[in-house]
């Protein structure tokens, strides 16, 4: 039996959210339906849904940060019961049959992994995010929350968490790595806090010094601003890794010349703009510069087991659905400190 629930969503990229009704399918066997308490908003939701990397399909219901309350359980599910709290992140589905998918690497799944919205589900259904009150999911792609975590503090972890804890543990950050974070937002306030619980030293590169002390909280030992660019002669070859968190343009030549030898930069914010850099600035230090999207399933709840350890959450800003427009041009304009989560009880009232 389908189930009827309320939902934002936005009709054009141009259009405001207005509430709706939305339609979640019966049960699989291997699903779980989950009735959610909290949904993330991710630079990337603005994005789609203002249709900035193309390929955006309308209405949308986005939201790929979420945590919940398992309400039903398909005949097949063993490792969820009623009750549990539960997490969702950028996906919902893959084939789970290619190399990918079987190295638990399914956001590269060969067949393309299914997005928890924005995508197509096996059953040639558009797939609905989080800014809804409840979503069914393939069991495999519900993660555990670890008993103790703050709901709706960890909620940005479901993106946020993992989209930083996989380039930190991919290139060896821990004692002795000089880490560089630039930007202080969504994602660069969680990787100053991840990296500094690995053990990393941790320099803060933003803009100005409007977050400097947050930045020594979070864990970081130093802090620069770049605006005057004076960071990027005094610190030049002192990182072994840096982490570009920002969803904008940036000086990929200036931030590339802080990389010692061997050293790595890795992006994960995705403008929408191109990006472009010297050849000169990685053959001069033999310096690399990667890219990372999220991580798989067994990944994911491994960061969340270890921001469980390490008592991490992110720091958010709570607020209700009939902010979420107010709340885009926050997160545009950088003034959220330091994510939006959306109180999805709230949709109730905002129905009405």
């Amino acid at each position: 039996m389908t189930t009827t629930i309320t939902a934002l969503q936005a009709d054009s990229a141009e259009s405001s959210f207005t509430t709706r009704t939305l339609e979640r399918r019966s049960l699989a066997a291997d699903d779980v339906r989950i009735a959610i308490r909290y949904a993330g908003i991710c630079h990337s939701d603005i994005h789609q849904v203002r249709d900035e990397w193309g390929g955006t399909t309308f209405p949308i219901t986005p939201g790929h940060e979420i945590i919940g309350e398992v309400v039903e359980v398909g005949s097949s599910v063993s490792k969820f019961t009623l009750g549990d709290t539960v997490g969702v992140g950028c996906f919902v589905d893959s084939c789970m049959e290619c190399e990918a998918c079987k190295d638990g690497e399914e956001q590269f799944c060969s067949q393309g992994v299914v997005g928890t919205y924005n995508g197509q589900d096996k059953f040639g259904e558009n797939t609905h995010g989080g800014y809804s009150q409840q979503i069914v999911v393939r069991d495999h792609f519900v993660l555990n929350i670890p008993e103790g975590m703050d709901p709706a503090t960890a909620t940005p972890l479901l993106c946020a968490g993992i989209t930083t804890y996989a380039p930190l543990k991919r290139y060896g950050a821990g004692p002795g790595v000089n880490v560089g974070v630039i930007g202080m937002g969504g994602l660069g306030h969680v990787a100053v806090k991840i990296a500094a619980a690995m053990g990393a030293e941790v320099t803060v590169l933003s803009r100005t010094d409007s977050k400097k002390e947050d930045g020594l909280a979070f864990g970081a030992k130093a802090y620069r601003a770049t605006e005057d660019g004076s960071a990027f002669k005094d610190l030049a070859g002192s990182f072994d890794l840096i982490i570009n968190t920002v969803g904008a343009s940036v000086s990929l030549d200036s931030f590339l010349g802080l990389l010692g030898r061997g050293g790595t930069m890795v992006n994960v914010g995705a403008p929408s703009e191109e990006q472009s850099f010297q050849m000169f600035s990685l053959l001069a230090m033999r310096r690399n510069y990667a890219g990372s999207m999220v991580g798989g399933l067994p990944e994911t709840q491994e960061m969340l087991d270890f921001c469980a350890k390490h008592d991490i959450t992110s720091t958010i800003e709570l607020i209700n659905a009939d902010q979420v427009d107010e709340y885009y041009e926050k997160v545009v304009s950088g003034d959220v400190r330091y994510r939006a989560v959306i109180d999805i009880a709230s949709l109730e009232s905002a129905a009405v």
